[in-house]
């Protein structure tokens, strides 16, 4: 007689078929969703990026599908992921500045058919129309700018210009576009409570609220920026954005003339260039850089600023991570992150002066980094992928 296996070993499939162990696994397998992530276009490195990466953790097997893809300019782990892209992505102007699509993303959005049980689409634009043959949840991370809030997304002027006259011209057919495509959704999910705000004004929707996690692991590797490697170990300011009018990075630029501190930015876009010639001489512009170098940034930092309006506010809890405070506009997604006196101070106005100011406070003030991790860590990626998981579940 031999002996039984031990209870830790699974019997082998046998001849005759499978066993109750294999049987199991294969139903289990077989009532799980398909599911699939869209998402408007991954052409950038940013918060709503780093969301679908956070998604993709969850549903690794998932594809992702979007309009443009262009290795370059975002994350690197989409590289080992399957991206699926519409017939745009064969154009390579359009993937280097995909804001020339405009013109032509409804059509490309239109012909994105995806074919999944599921689809979780991470959209501040476009993926929210991508046709489905399964339930669609749309995670929102705002009804589109340029058309919802233009004046804010084209900056001062910004209607006067080639830009602004494109959109206004566009602004009605895109609209219809728009509101047809929400209606495809079966439930929306907005990252902040601004944005169930502006989702229930621009598509009579109410929704339920799911903040996104941050996505910069303190733990992980520090590489030193070169550019600034010549400021040693003195503390410095930090801004960590899009380089776009609305972002109000200039305001924070030019707070900085005449202080003692200096200023590190890091981001990318449209406003690089004029920054970087009117910028004086304690602050330095970065972009484009790793990982481990924006870990090394924020390490280093006294605090951030972040005198944006943004729909979340995900850096400052990104720098909370590292037990840094922030300078943040009240305002927006900054609302559901910041808590004055433990993680930051508000500011008022994007202006210079209110800036300054701000930056006086949070200098002045005695910190518990402790606590302000504490604060982060209450928006980990562990309860985003548990309650996105449930939202599936759900379906």
């Amino acid at each position: 007689m031999t002996d039984a296996p031990p209870n830790d070993v699974v019997p082998q499939e046998s001849a005759a078929g499978p066993g109750p162990a294999q049987l199991y696994q294969l139903a289990t397998e077989a009532s799980r969703p398909r599911v699939a992530i869209a998402h408007d276009y991954l052409t950038q490195r940013g918060g709503a990026e780093r969301v679908v990466l956070a998604i993709s953790r969850a549903f690794p097997d998932a594809p992702i599908h979007t309009t443009l893809y262009n290795p370059s300019t975002t994350f690197p782990e989409f590289a080992d992921k399957n991206i699926v892209v519409s017939p745009l992505n064969r154009i390579g102007v359009l993937r280097r500045y995909h804001r020339l699509a405009l013109p032509l993303l409804p059509w490309a959005s239109n012909r994105m058919t995806i074919d999944a049980d599921v689809v979780l689409a991470s959209s501040s634009g476009w993926a929210h129309g991508f046709p489905t043959t399964g339930h669609k949840i749309v995670y929102c991370h705002s009804p589109a700018r340029w058309l919802y809030a233009a004046d804010e997304y084209l900056g001062a002027g910004g209607r006067r210009s080639v830009k602004g006259a494109a959109l206004e011209v566009l602004k009605r057919p895109l609209l219809a576009w728009d509101v047809k495509a929400a209606a495809t959704a079966d439930a929306y999910v907005a990252n902040a409570n601004v944005i169930a705000t502006r989702i229930k004004r621009a598509y009579g929707y109410d929704v339920a609220v799911l903040p996104p996690p941050f996505g910069v692991d303190e733990t992980g590797r520090r590489a030193p920026i070169a550019a600034v490697a010549h400021w040693g170990q003195t503390p410095y300011f930090l801004v960590v954005s899009r380089l776009m009018p609305y972002k109000n990075v200039d305001a924070v630029i030019e707070a900085m003339r005449g202080r003692s501190e200096r200023l590190l930015v890091v981001g990318a876009g449209p406003m690089a260039e004029p920054l970087r010639a009117s910028r004086p001489d304690n602050v330095e512009i970065v972009s484009d850089i790793s990982d481990d170098e924006l870990r090394w940034a924020y390490a280093h930092a006294a605090a951030l600023v972040a005198a944006s309006y943004e729909d979340f506010g995900l850096t400052p809890l990104e720098g909370n991570a590292f037990g840094k405070p922030v300078v943040a506009l009240r305002a927006g997604g900054y609302l559901d992150t910041v808590v004055e006196g433990v993680n930051g101070v508000f500011i008022e106005r994007p202006a210079p002066a209110d800036i300054n100011r701000g930056m006086d406070a949070v200098r002045s003030q005695p910190w518990d980094p402790d606590a302000i991790r504490a604060h982060a860590e209450a928006f980990g990626e562990h309860n985003f992928i548990r309650r996105l998981t449930e939202l599936v579940e759900e379906r």
